[in-house]
């Protein structure tokens, strides 16, 4: 994983691993929370939550059943109601440096999709991204890490569907030790990934890793 330099947070990518029928290597996802704001307050009360031991994977092989998988179409909104998620998606692409780009951080209620690859509820692994924080305060992910295996997450899609996605686990992972190919490998079913900064915080180097949600469709409307 590459860290960012100074307070910015940092995420890690898939290496040489495959995101729907694209070929990414040494994906790097940057600038997923500032962590400045915690500055103010240390990292008490302020800072994000974190997924407990029991909120892991028990299905690691992605064996549950779930439902078909749609046909390819751009998604627009990703809500969480647990969690009081309700935002706009943006496309993502890869910078000059093959990182995945992150949406623009003063839009603080704003997430981002990755547009090359699976798009959310078609067949494979549908990868999101958003912030945690900004230099303002908490962001769109603020409360990622609060989430709860069996949690309902729904996408708007441009076709007028919407897909509607069940938590499997949400786990927390370092910036030295992130599972590439568990969270972005190829999928045989439809399946999302939702992805902030986390695991801690240091004035040093920022986040010190990443929160992923791991979900797979169970339905649509």
């Amino acid at each position: 994983m590459r860290k960012a330099a100074g307070n910015r947070g940092t995420a890690r990518g898939a290496r040489a691993a495959r995101l729907g029928d694209t070929a990414i290597a040494a994906v790097t996802l940057v600038a997923l929370g500032s962590g400045v704001w915690l500055l103010g307050g240390g990292t008490g009360p302020h800072a994000p939550p974190q997924p407990s031991a029991a909120e892991g994977r028990p299905d690691p092989g992605g064996t549950r059943a779930g439902a078909p998988g749609l046909a390819p179409s751009p998604p627009l909104r990703i809500r969480i109601p647990a969690i009081r998620v309700n935002a706009p998606l943006v496309g993502l692409a890869l910078t000059r440096s093959g990182s995945l780009d992150a949406p623009p951080a003063k839009e603080k209620n704003l997430a981002g999709w990755y547009e090359a690859g699976t798009t959310p509820g078609e067949t494979g692994t549908a990868i999101v991204a958003g912030h945690v924080d900004n230099t303002e305060g908490p962001a769109v992910f603020y409360d990622l890490g609060a989430l709860k295996r069996g949690a309902r997450i729904e996408v708007d899609r441009r076709d007028g569907s919407v897909a509607v996605f069940t938590v499997d686990a949400v786990e927390v992972y370092s910036a030295h030790d992130f599972p590439d190919e568990k969270v972005y490998g190829a999928a045989r079913r439809p399946e999302l990934r939702v992805i902030t900064c986390g695991g801690g915080y240091s004035r040093a180097t920022g986040y010190q890793g990443n929160v992923v949600v791991f979900a797979h469709l169970t339905g649509s409307r």
